[in-house]
């Protein structure tokens, strides 16, 4: 019972994100009237989203935070979760048995790792912590992780040794997300050192997976590196702005929406903990 009810929180917590960032604000009064549930549970939500920097408190309600930056991992895996499940199932269903995969940052990467799981014989190297650790917990496969300086919000390593340590291997797959895209196609991200990572990887892999959703087209991340067009394949829960459609296709590469999919639900944080 207890386990459902934290399902049902989750579940509407990354309601109320997408609410949120669809109309700019909400007032507590209309999401416990949205919800049928009292103002002081919505308030216990807000708290949470705001203290993990998905939100921002305002007088009686709740608004987005400022769009340059970045927000803890926990938040980051509630919020668009079912879009980044749809995601990674789609992804999980073009990867072979046997393949080897360099696993970039954030919480869809993870989360195509965790549709990997009932793969066999995979190859990992990863500066994912999250993935490493999902990655590891299936028996067949064998996960290399980078050393360095851990980043709690980011459950990551970053920094120059991770770039050599990418750039030790030629993998069949490079797996990565963005920060945001921009209107002309470019690539966008919070710190440098997050792109040139992204690069290593790009530069030393066979074929180079983006996976985004819909919420980083023009989101304002501030630091460029690569193009949308340079990805061989591109998976996004909706079809993407027109112009960005058309860049894919001119580049002769492959744009795949990810539709629903009933493996995709036993990717969503708390639904295995719920018996769902």
């Amino acid at each position: 019972m207890a386990a459902s009810i934290s399902s049902n929180a989750s579940r509407r917590r990354a309601e109320i994100t997408e609410m949120v960032r669809a109309a700019g604000y909400q007032s507590i009064i209309d999401l416990a009237e949205r919800f049928a549930v009292t103002e002081q549970t919505i308030r216990r939500d807000v708290n949470q989203l705001c203290d993990g920097g998905l939100l921002r408190r305002r007088h009686g309600g709740v608004e987005l935070p400022s769009p340059n930056a970045n927000i803890d991992f926990d938040q980051r895996m509630i919020l668009n979760a079912g879009a980044k499940a749809r995601i990674a199932a789609a992804v999980a269903s073009r990867i072979p048995d046997g393949a080897s995969l360099a696993v970039s940052i954030g919480t869809t990467p993870e989360m195509v790792v965790r549709a990997l799981r009932s793969h066999t014989g995979l190859r990992i190297v990863t500066n994912n912590i999250a993935a490493a650790l999902t990655a590891s917990a299936s028996p067949t496969f064998e996960v290399t992780i980078a050393g360095g300086r851990i980043r709690p919000e980011g459950r990551d390593v970053l920094g120059q040794q991770v770039e050599q340590f990418f750039s030790a291997y030629k993998v069949d797959y490079g797996l990565f997300g963005v920060g945001g895209v921009d209107p002309d196609g470019s690539l966008l991200d919070f710190t440098e050192d997050e792109i040139r990572a992204r690069e290593v990887i790009s530069q030393n892999c066979r074929t180079k997976v983006v996976v985004l959703d819909h919420t980083k087209f023009g989101r304002a991340a501030y630091v460029r590196g690569g193009h949308i067009a340079d990805a061989d394949l591109v998976f996004c829960d909706v079809q993407p702005p027109a112009e960005i459609s058309e860049m894919i296709r001119d580049a002769g590469h492959e744009l795949i929406i990810a539709g629903d999919d009933a493996a995709a639900l036993a990717l969503l944080p708390g639904m295995a903990e719920a018996g769902e």
